[in-house]
């Protein structure tokens, strides 16, 4: 299994557009870029391959990263910055199943396959296919198994990704605060690699409106407001999960520069062989 992480920015990516922030100007100095959230997985014993959210940098990314066009897809959830990239699927691909699951939201009274397939109506190139989280399918030839993380006031969902003939495991928190249901944590352990959603360094949560939550030991925050984690709690769910690696994803041009390109932080082109 060959991961190759697309796109490790949040929703503004890093640099954000039109900003001089110590951290964007790094970022432009070292020629690295947080592009909007993707991830691509080839399985390489079959030459298949996966796509894991259609972030709006989907054109970018595929320009820049020597990766297949996927065989198939994969939305997590229904914010902008994970969904629409698909609208490239236009005059690219013949045919392309798209996954997603199948849980009415009961914020929008659809779920995130019906919203996929009524936002992207015109694509008659696409295919649909609702799932059932915690009901393991296959694409690709590769175990995928959706589990819900917690994402207000949006469903959303974290996933793991096997090959039964290596044995290798991805695990992918999701857009999620530190508080995922203990029976989705059970799915998502014990992963060769873990992608883990880190938006900022809990010290930034005294600026955020709601402060945070999930408090360790110590009262620092594994939750940034409420609907993601803070670069301490993913590397507290990583110990929880007992993850052999981490990286850690979605991260905002908010950290401050002297944190900002450290590790386990992840940048656009890392590609992992599980």
């Amino acid at each position: 299994m060959r991961v190759t992480l697309l796109g490790t920015g949040d929703t503004t990516g890093t640099p954000t557009v039109g900003c001089e922030c110590d951290t964007c100007r790094e970022a432009r100095a070292r020629g690295v870029e947080r592009t909007r959230f993707s991830v691509h997985v080839e399985n390489d014993r079959t030459g298949e391959s996966l796509l894991i959210d259609f972030s709006p940098d989907f054109r970018q990314q595929f320009l820049t990263h020597e990766v297949p066009l996927p065989d198939a897809g994969l939305i997590t959830h229904v914010h902008f910055d994970h969904i629409d990239g698909l609208g490239n699927a236009y005059r690219v691909f013949d045919d392309l199943p798209v996954h997603a699951a199948d849980e009415t939201d009961p914020k929008t009274g659809q779920s995130v396959a019906e919203t996929v397939a009524s936002k992207f109506d015109y694509l008659d190139r696409i295919s649909v296919r609702a799932q059932t989280p915690f009901e393991t399918f296959r694409t690709c030839g590769l175990d995928v198994t959706l589990v819900p993380v917690e994402h207000p006031p949006l469903l959303c969902y974290g996933l793991t990704i096997e090959d039964s003939e290596t044995g290798a495991k991805l695990s992918l928190s999701g857009d999620t605060s530190y508080g995922i249901p203990e029976d989705s944590r059970s799915v998502l352990s014990d992963p060769d690699l873990l992608l883990a959603e880190a938006i900022v360094p809990a010290s930034l949560c005294q600026h955020h409106p709601l402060g945070g939550k999930h408090f360790d030991d110590e009262g620092v925050p594994r939750t940034f407001g409420t609907k993601h984690m803070t670069r301490e709690g993913a590397l507290a769910l990583a110990d929880d999960l007992n993850a052999e690696q981490t990286r850690l994803v979605h991260t905002a041009h908010y950290y401050p520069v002297e944190e900002a390109f450290e590790e386990p932080l992840a940048v656009d082109g890392e590609v992992y062989k599980l």
